[in-house]
């Protein structure tokens, strides 16, 4: 008699793992050799599974990242330079808690930003806020900030965030303002919160693509010297994979 009223009033308590894990019980015959406190007991961890997947989803659709990529399914078989060792710390989360940077450079192609996302995915499972933003939409984005008055409100926002990804850094030219925006964005993170970039130029051509001297040594002091480095090489993994494609292909016309 009590099972539709406690299904229903778990569900008021927003209580919906547990209820669910409450309807499932009902439907197992061997269910009543467990005591009270087994079946509460599983009824709880179905709770906290659930909160917790609910979390982490909030937490990717916040993050938006670029690509569905997760730290089990990296590549080490293929030559790149990957370290094994630094990626498994990196996993822990550890670099975020120190509020270290992370560098990613390498050739285009060569999977920086698939082990960016990895990398902020695993993030977001470790229960850390992460937004991804491509640098050159990034900058659009404060410099229409400022038009339109929201520049301290967008500040603010990228300031709070605990993993930056700062995607395709050095694609495009930067304008004055350009840098300045950046001097502010990583100011405010500096020592604060964590800052993953991405680059095709290898870092030390970073301050010649800074531009001005005196704004490229405030932006480097900021996000190189308290950083990790993911330095990688090798072939385009996409010029790879569209070689394996077309092998398969014409094996099976």
């Amino acid at each position: 008699m009590l099972r539709h009223p406690t299904f229903a009033k778990l569900h008021s308590l927003r209580l919906a793992g547990m209820a669910q894990a409450f309807e499932e019980q009902q439907h197992q015959p061997d269910i009543t050799q467990l005591g009270f406190e087994e079946r509460l007991g599983l009824l709880v961890d179905r709770e906290e599974t659930e909160r917790a997947q609910r979390l982490l989803k909030s937490r990717l659709t916040r993050a938006k990242l670029r690509q569905q990529a997760c730290i089990e399914d990296l590549d080490f078989k293929t030559p790149r330079g990957l370290d094994r060792a630094l990626l498994g710390a990196l996993a822990t989360g550890q670099w975020i808690r120190e509020r270290l940077n992370l560098l990613i450079t390498g050739p285009a192609g060569v999977g920086k930003s698939w082990i960016a996302c990895a990398l902020a995915h695993q993030a977001c499972r470790l229960g850390f806020s992460v937004l991804y933003q491509r640098l050159p939409r990034l900058l659009e984005a404060l410099a229409l900030a400022r038009a339109d008055g929201s520049y301290a409100k967008l500040l603010q926002q990228l300031a709070r965030v605990d993993v930056l990804v700062l995607d395709d850094w050095g694609i495009t030219p930067l304008t004055d303002e350009a840098r300045r925006d950046l001097l502010e964005v990583l100011d405010d993170r500096y020592q604060r919160q964590s800052t993953l970039v991405t680059s095709q130029l290898p870092i030390e051509h970073w301050y010649d693509y800074l531009g001005d001297p005196t704004l490229a040594d405030a932006i480097l002091d900021r996000l190189v010297h308290a950083s990790h480095r993911i330095v990688l090489r090798g072939e385009s993994m996409r010029k790879k994979h569209a070689v394996g494609l077309t092998e398969t292909i014409a094996t099976h016309p």
